[in-house]
């Protein structure tokens, strides 16, 4: 019986989630045609904005090459073209008057079309010289009339809409003033939305567009004469006035047009007075993603209102067999509490062991850890060795010359001449217990201990240390120690050990540099923050392995040239001091390894102690 009560449930449920199913395909098209109609009456209003701003602009502009046509000196310079004292004076003007209107520009032809004047007289690609005959506003102005004309432009290659008037003296035409405005400042506004607005001319050619890809398509194929014309004039690029592939449907007072596959709820206006056709084009996604979310909510209530009386019926279905279930599980759970009693026993004993070992594995990790890093530096030792017996070598040798050339100038009574010598001896011995002084220091085992340091001190023990290296590959060294102690939290001899790693490492990544160069930095990205940047002018970091250049046993240098572990102590170091340590590629070439600590306070002179 249970198990018939819950199948015919089933059925039940399974009839009212395919009629909902049913219901909302039948009312999806008229819940967009909602939608869409919402969106087309919204779209009116956007396109009655963008006609009245258009219209605004043309009757602005449209007086103002008759105006000014009616400058005396524009006839006296059209009657005396070649007066070169004239000529700056009226291009000047006209530049101040393109100034002052907004315009893009404002020239002066001749009644042949020639340019004798423009305001763009100081620009590279200026209209002077130019011959406009074949533009049509010139020839309408050249009639008498007022020239009007969209194209776009053979000088500038900026697309505008020019008026032009004729200049008289007296009834006579002696020339033509043009002026032209872009319309680049109306499509910036038009876009960002998610509409497209566009205008077209009286051939179907789209000269304004919120989408810069549609400029110079067409609605249509032109005819041989449209086409020929356009070519006459040059008022578009030839290449570029190709058709769209339209669809167009009309329903009642919803227009949908779609272009190249991609489908729009259209609204259209005319502008008589200059033949164009403005077009506000909306997306139906939207509307159609719209309707769709009302139909999933519609049926998700449906399905929450069905669940609901499911649930209210197999509560009362299932009360009797609840009280049953429920005194069962007691007894079962009274009999597994004893098992699990004995079990949470058994595994606590179990986790205090894993404690404990867990305890001793990481106390074993602390102390590889710090063998792994006197290893580092017994590794480090090992290879300035032999540049440093050598650079010893030499200076011994100058002692026992010096010392036998003060023993011979003793005997000859050349006091002055045997101290001198006296003296090289003893800088060259004091040299030989710095470098001495900083190997020994570097071998030293260092303690756990986290104080203030001089960062600038540790940067010259590494430079140092490295010195004959660094001599024997010709490298230079691009660093200025700041004029004050740089005071850190961390320890002198381990924070030795990173910088001399991170030397290591940029002289082994500018093997194929023919002059090396290692810039060292020190700055304060925060103001609790002390940061030092070592930059190399290598090959840089892959990508692909600048995640893994910190793992343990990660290395891209050759085989039998370093186990990976260099970086990875330098980085578990900078951690243990509260730091951070990072690499990147720098950005004239190279790579850059940043070490950020934490700054000591100011006034805290404490003693740092060996490391």
């Amino acid at each position: 019986m249970p198990f018939q009560r819950v199948r015919l449930q089933a059925y039940k449920t399974l009839a009212v989630i395919a009629l909902a199913l049913a219901l909302a395909v039948a009312a999806f098209p008229s819940i967009e045609r909602i939608y869409l109609e919402r969106a087309s009456a919204a779209g009116e209003n956007t396109l009655r904005i963008a006609v009245e701003g258009l219209s605004g602009s043309l009757e602005r502009f449209q007086p103002m090459p008759g105006l000014i046509a009616e400058r005396p000196i524009l006839v006296d310079l059209l009657k005396d073209p070649d007066n070169e004292g004239l000529r700056p004076f009226v291009n000047e003007q006209l530049r101040l008057t393109a100034m002052s209107l907004g315009v893009s520009d404002v020239y002066l032809m001749d009644i042949g079309g020639n340019t004798i004047a423009a305001s763009s007289y100081r620009k590279e690609l200026s209209f002077v010289g130019r011959n406009f005959s074949f533009r049509p506003y010139f020839q309408q102005a050249i009639e008498g009339g007022l020239g009007r004309y969209f194209a776009l432009g053979t000088t500038s290659g900026e697309r505008g809409y020019f008026f032009a008037s004729p200049v008289l003296d007296n009834t006579r035409i002696l020339g033509v003033i043009a002026i032209k405005f872009t319309v680049d400042s109306f499509e910036e506004a038009w876009r960002g939305g998610a509409s497209e607005i566009l205008v077209t001319d009286l051939a179907g050619v789209v000269f304004m567009s919120s989408r810069p890809e549609w400029h110079f398509r067409t609605f249509g194929a032109l005819g041989s004469r449209e086409f020929a014309r356009i070519s006459r004039d040059r008022q578009y690029p030839l290449d570029r006035l190709i058709p769209f592939e339209i669809d167009r449907r009309t329903t009642g007072t919803l227009d949908r047009l779609t272009l190249d596959g991609e489908t729009f709820v259209a609204n259209e206006v005319p502008l008589a007075t200059v033949g164009w056709r403005v077009l506000h084009l909306t997306p139906t996604a939207p509307a159609r993603a719209q309707a769709l979310l009302t139909l999933l909510g519609a049926v998700l209530l449906m399905l929450l209102t069905l669940l609901g009386w499911q649930i209210v019926n197999e509560r009362r279905a299932r009360a009797a067999e609840r009280l049953e279930v429920q005194r069962q599980a007691n007894e079962r759970l009274e009999r597994q509490v004893a098992k699990r009693t004995e079990a949470l026993n058994t595994a606590n004993a179990r986790l205090t062991e894993e404690v404990e070992e867990r305890k001793a594995t990481e106390q074993r990790l602390r102390q590889t850890q710090r063998e792994l890093i006197q290893a580092g530096k017994l590794a480090a030792l090992g290879q300035m060795s032999a540049a440093l017996s050598h650079e010893i070598n030499q200076p011994l040798t100058a002692v026992k010359a010096y010392a036998d050339n003060a023993a011979t100038y003793l005997e000859r009574d050349r006091i002055a001449e045997a101290a001198d010598n006296v003296a090289r001896i003893s800088r060259m011995v004091d040299r030989m217990a710095t470098l001495s002084g900083h190997l020994r220091n570097f071998a030293r085992r260092p303690q756990d201990s986290v104080e203030p340091v001089d960062l600038s001190a540790i940067v010259g023990d590494a430079l140092d240390l490295m010195e004959v290296r660094i001599a024997g590959v010709k490298a230079r060294v691009d660093y200025t120690a700041p004029p004050a102690p740089v005071l850190v939290m961390g320890g002198r001899v381990r924070l030795q050990q990173v910088i001399v790693n991170l030397l290591s490492n940029a002289l082994d990544a500018m093997q194929a540099v023919e002059e090396p160069v290692i810039t060292i930095e020190i700055d304060h990205p925060a103001p609790d923050a002390t940061r030092l940047l070592v930059t190399d002018i290598g090959s840089g970091l892959d990508e692909a392995v600048q995640d893994q250049i910190f793992d343990p046993f990660f290395t891209t240098k050759g085989p039998k040239k370093g186990l990976g572990l260099g970086l990875s102590i330098s980085y578990n170091i900078v951690r243990d001091f509260g730091g951070s340590m990072a690499a990147a590629n720098a950005p004239g070439g190279g790579a850059v390894f940043s070490v950020t600590l934490r700054s000591a306070e100011t006034g805290d002179q404490t003693a740092v102690a060996a490391q």
